[in-house]
């Protein structure tokens, strides 16, 4: 069980990182993303689609751009985190009665 969230939160973390790089170097392309995070070429183009999917980032001819309003929804995101470290907290308490 354990195995299955760490790898889900290692796709997370990447979805973030590439993020961050859109935010911080837009217009920004695959190849360039790869560079500054250290990221895979193809796990990049995975994680800009899922975070085009999540209405983060726009494609364009010259690379990816945040959305509008993106500084909201990043600020959504971080309360998100937050709540989940709140939980995960509360989860350590099963099975140690």
């Amino acid at each position: 069980m354990i195995d299955r969230l760490a790898r889900q939160l290692r796709k997370e973390e990447r979805d973030l990182l590439v993020l961050e790089a859109v935010l911080s170097h837009h217009p920004i392309g695959i190849s360039r993303i790869a560079e500054v995070t250290g990221i895979d070429e193809h796990k990049t183009r995975y994680s800009l689609r899922m975070l085009e999917d999540d209405g983060l980032v726009d494609p364009t001819p010259n690379g990816a751009v945040p959305v509008d309003g993106v500084a909201g929804r990043v600020d959504e995101i971080n309360a998100g985190l937050d709540a989940l470290c709140e939980r995960v907290d509360d989860l350590k308490r099963y099975g140690s009665t």
